[in-house]
């Protein structure tokens, strides 16, 4: 009889192990638009949050200009992780967020040049005029400011110093800030203006040399997240989790810095 009861039991555990699993996979799983600046941090924060919860994410990383106009459309994001807070404040307006979502991040610029280049590095960007005083430079890179916030943020912090005008000629433009980085450490362009969360990067660090820009040349980059109407529960769970202590660690580590409570 106790054999029998036993072996009930183990049946009884395979079968609500079974049935958990399917339910698991029968969980959605989220789509998660996030500004390409947030590549190195995101991947590593969905990793471990996938690993606790079982739930599965899905990373589409891009300018968020275009996230916004690609959601204005219908696009199947369900959360959407902005570079600038005014993109998810017009699609409030637009009715399709479930509200003004949260502020997650502030985000850095800096200067990035390739290994072995000769031209100075330094915050001032004063290396940066010299060498195109001597013609040194023919290609620069930045993100495009048409829709991309690090690229706008660039031109700012570029007209700031004065050199707008004399690099605008040179500058070539990346379709969003990571593709901007590509171009500044790959040897096609002689440097560039990129995000400091990518600037970290191992994967990135080693490829250049690169120094902030103060944060008083240019425009703030508030970086805002939000939740769309039709976001699963993975998605939601996923925003609760970014703002837990342990996610804001990993975001630090890539120079990002936290919004006060």
């Amino acid at each position: 009889m106790l054999k029998l009861v036993s072996s009930l039991s183990r049946m009884l555990l395979v079968m609500i192990t079974a049935m958990m699993t399917t339910l698991c996979a029968a969980q959605p799983a989220a789509t998660v638009a996030a500004a390409s600046d947030l590549k190195f941090a995101i991947e590593e924060l969905s990793s471990m949050f996938e690993k606790n919860t079982g739930h599965k994410l899905r990373l589409i990383f891009g300018s968020s200009g275009n996230f916004y106009s690609q959601i204005l459309q219908g696009a199947p994001f369900h959360l959407f992780m902005s570079a600038d807070e005014t993109f998810v404040f017009k699609l409030a307006q637009a009715n399709k967020t479930i509200d003004q979502g949260k502020l997650y991040a502030y985000g850095r610029i800096g200067l990035m040049v390739p290994t072995g280049s000769s031209i100075h590095v330094d915050s001032e960007l004063s290396g940066l005029r010299t060498a195109l005083n001597n013609g040194q430079i023919n290609r620069f890179s930045i993100a495009n400011p048409a829709h991309a916030p690090y690229g706008a943020r660039a031109k700012e912090a570029l007209e700031h110093a004065g050199l707008w005008t004399q690099i605008e000629p040179l500058i070539v433009l990346g379709e969003n800030v990571s593709q901007a980085a590509q171009f500044a450490t790959s040897g096609s362009t002689q440097g560039g203006i990129i995000a400091y969360s990518l600037a970290l990067a191992p994967q990135v660090a080693r490829l250049g040399n690169f120094a902030l820009i103060p944060e008083s040349w240019h425009t703030p980059l508030a970086q805002r997240m939000v939740l769309m109407r039709n976001a699963p529960q993975a998605a939601k769970d996923f925003y609760e989790y970014l703002s837990t202590s342990a996610a804001q660690e990993i975001m630090v580590k890539y120079g990002f810095t936290m919004p006060r409570p």
